[in-house]
């Protein structure tokens, strides 16, 4: 949209755009059989599966992953509404989405989990069907664009970076299994747990996004050496989460029934020096991939956010679990 190749509006869009969703119907099944395939793998070293359970897990990953598509459109909904309020999507699309993603794909996962298990007869035929009918648009989709220049630039890109998310996102299980079991004896600090790691990720989105459009528009040098030129835009998102972490630290032991000012300081201690640890880390990450993937020639839109995201959530796991130690 700040390009100009795609139109703020569903219809009479460019190609670019509809090549653009027809990607992301092909990837998220691709996508879906290569995550399954790497969690087997995690599963049989962390966890205790067995190669029978991998057609159950693929089963389920294929069709919560199909069934969550559907939010495709309202994260298009929101960047066009957003843009044509003269907004910028690339600060406020992704920090509202991926917190209505979060909610939304795991109400999929717990109905299609509940289809598996507990509707076993009906419940399999019906994600069945739902697998049989995103595998029909695949077919439908790829001998129809798989021509154009940039339906298989998006589709390599992408792959190239879902692979590396789908081994990120099964060390990101393994690393918030183990810190859940540290936490959960501090109610204070759990309640708080999927905000904390959710807003991280948003303040990494809004530094690379805004970074990879700056790019794409010749505003910012592609170096590593011209972060100081975005300097404006981190302080702001970092500045931001740091108002919703004093808040957040604030909230929780008042709603957990725990709140004394020591119990209060010691939280807020904590949660400030795990900020500025994942923060800063979260920052360079995604600035870093912007830059390194516009100097090869690749999208950068292709690859931040996926990577930043599924980064973050580790990160923050770490983060947090340093600040424990160190403030006690």
């Amino acid at each position: 949209m700040h390009l100009g190749t795609v139109y703020p509006r569903f219809s009479k869009n460019t190609k670019s755009f509809y090549q653009l969703f027809s990607a992301t119907v092909v990837m998220t099944l691709v996508i879906s059989v290569v995550m399954s395939t790497v969690s087997l793998f995690f599963g049989s070293v962390f966890w205790g599966a067995t190669f029978a359970d991998f057609l159950d897990i693929m089963s389920v990953v294929v069709a919560t992953m199909s069934v969550g598509l559907l939010l495709s459109f309202l994260t298009v909904k929101v960047a066009f509404v957003t843009f044509n309020r003269g907004l910028d999507p690339d600060i406020v699309v992704y920090p509202i989405m991926s917190t209505v993603a979060d909610i939304f794909i795991t109400l999929c996962y717990v109905l299609v989990l509940n289809m598996f298990f507990l509707f076993a007869f009906p419940g399999r035929y019906l994600i069945a069907a739902i697998i049989l009918v995103h595998m029909a648009l695949v077919l439908y989709i790829v001998p129809k664009n798989f021509k154009e220049k940039d339906f298989r630039k998006n589709l390599r890109e992408s792959l190239l970076t879902m692979l590396f998310v789908s081994v990120i996102v099964n060390v990101t299980g393994t690393v918030l299994k183990s810190i859940s079991r540290i936490v959960e004896n501090r109610k204070e600090i759990y309640t708080v747990y999927p905000a904390l790691i959710d807003m991280i990720g948003d303040v990494g989105s809004v530094v690379g996004s805004t970074a990879t459009t700056k790019l794409a528009l010749g505003l910012l040098r592609p170096a590593l050496s011209s972060i100081r030129h975005h300097a404006r835009t981190i302080v702001s998102a970092w500045a931001a989460s740091i108002v919703m972490f004093v808040i957040l630290a604030f909230l929780s032991p008042l709603v957990n029934g725990v709140f004394t000012f020591s119990t209060y300081t010691n939280l807020l201690s904590v949660l400030m020096l795990a900020n500025v640890i994942a923060v800063s880390g979260i920052v360079l990450l995604s600035f870093g991939i912007s830059i390194l993937t516009f100097q090869k020639g690749l999208d950068p839109d292709n690859f931040v956010i996926p990577i930043e995201s599924s980064f973050a959530d580790s990160l923050m796991s770490m983060a947090l679990l340093a600040a424990l130690v160190l403030v006690g």
